[in-house]
Formats: structure tokens, sequence, C-alpha cells
């Protein structure tokens, strides 16, 4: 494959995603009434409120960017990570059929889509932080803390490890929890391969693999939102953090 090797399933599936997330807030900001609202700007704006609550918590400095990022990043992780929800083989046989064998529909699942998220994160990071603090505030941040001058090698081993272990560890929690859940429901899937006729063990293991299913998908509903409301938290406090000076 290679280093610039582009997993198109990935790419496709990010982008719609992402398309759709717009088009449902772009549709409830044009039928926005002051009156009564419909059900799809009821739901838009207590998504706007709740976000702007989160942000309010986490971030202590002014930007007008910060909201924005943060829904944008809460909703776009929500409906790759939902997209676990899907039967696991449905979406990839249709692709199949139609000449696009091996189609991954879960993008989180994916490092090189979560890696690519969180690098965009770490960019904004070092952007804002050079911008808020000046270049010699953000260098003399990584030589001169927590030790002072005297400490300087310690000091840039320590900062420049915490700097670097944001992204990779914003990366691997989302795609190590999704890529877990997906094999999870394909591991209960493979129960159901297993049917051998109406004998105690092949009722067994087909019952089980229903019961499994449906309490998996139930927990599992917990786990995309939470990991969605994770990587943007700490995207608002990687931007705090950022903001801030240290004297």
């Amino acid at each position: 494959m290679g280093f610039w090797a582009l997993n198109l399933d990935t790419f496709i599936m990010s982008l719609l995603l992402g398309a759709v997330f717009m088009l449902v807030f772009y549709s409830a900001a044009k039928i926005a009434v002051s009156g009564i609202p419909s059900g799809l700007q009821n739901f838009c704006e207590w998504a706007v409120e709740f976000i702007d609550t989160s942000v309010r918590g986490s971030f202590s400095s002014k930007n007008n960017m910060v909201a924005p990022l943060a829904l944008t990043i809460f909703f776009w992780v929500f409906s790759m990570n939902l997209m676990d929800l899907l039967p696991i083989d449905y979406v990839p046989h249709l692709m199949t059929a139609l000449g696009v064998p091996f189609f991954k529909v879960v993008p989180s699942t994916d490092p090189n889509a979560t890696f690519g998220m969180a690098i965009g994160v770490f960019l904004l990071v070092l952007f804002y932080s050079v911008k808020m603090k000046g270049f010699g505030g953000f260098v003399g941040e990584l030589t001169l803390q927590p030790f002072g001058k005297f400490g300087l090698p310690v000091n840039l081993l320590l900062e420049g490890v915490n700097l670097i272990a944001k992204p990779i560890s914003l990366a691997l929690r989302l795609f190590g929890n999704m890529y877990a859940g997906e094999m999870i429901f394909i591991l209960i899937a493979l129960m159901g391969s297993t049917w051998v006729g109406f004998t105690f063990g092949g009722v067994t293991l087909f019952g089980s693999q229903i019961l499994l299913s449906l309490g998996w998908a139930i927990f599992h509903i917990l786990i995309v939102t939470l990991q969605a409301f994770i990587f943007m938290t700490l995207t608002v406090v990687y931007m705090d953090m950022a903001h801030q000076e240290h004297h």
C-alpha cells in the first residue's frame, strides 16, 4: 500500500457523513422560526446549547471558533461511530455486488481517519499556542517548564513527550474503542454461522447470538456517544491549554 495510500472507503464515508451533518443543520437553519419550533429545529437548538454549555465549562479564554469546532467534531465523530450499529455484512455485501470488495463502513475503526482528525487538532493547538504566546513564549514553555533554565534538557524531554502524546492518545483512544466494538460484533455474528440444525447446541448458539447482539448494540450506543464526547472534550481542553500562558 505505501505511506501515500488512500483508503477510499474511509475517505468516502467520512465525506458522506460530514455532508449529511452539514445538510441536517443547514436545513434546520433554513426552516427556523421564532414561534413553535419543528422537531428538527428543536433538536439542533438543543445540540448547539449542549455543546455551548460543554465548551463554557472547559474553555476559559475567548475564541469564537472553538464552539463551532466542538460541534463539528462531536457530530462528525458520532456519525462515524454510529455506522458501527449497522449490520456488519449488509453494506460490505452490497458494495461487493457493485464491484467494491472489502468496504469498511465505519471510518473511526480505521487509524488513518482517527490520526487524521487528531493531527488536525494538534496543528490547531500548535497554531494557537504560537499565536497566543508568541514563538518565544511557546519555546520557553517547552524548555523552561517545570524545572527552570537549569533543567532545560529534562524540561524539553518531558514537555515534548507530553505534547506529542496528545494527538497519539486522542487518535488511539477513539480507534481502539471502536475497533474493539466492531470485533465483538463480528465474534457475535460468527456464532450464527455455527448453526447445525435444530439441535440443542445449534439452538443455544443461535439464541445466544440474538441476545448478545441486542445487548451489545444497546450498550454500544453509549460507547458511540461517549467516544465522540471524549474526543470533543479533549479537543476543547487542549485548545484551552494552548490559550493559557504559563508564568
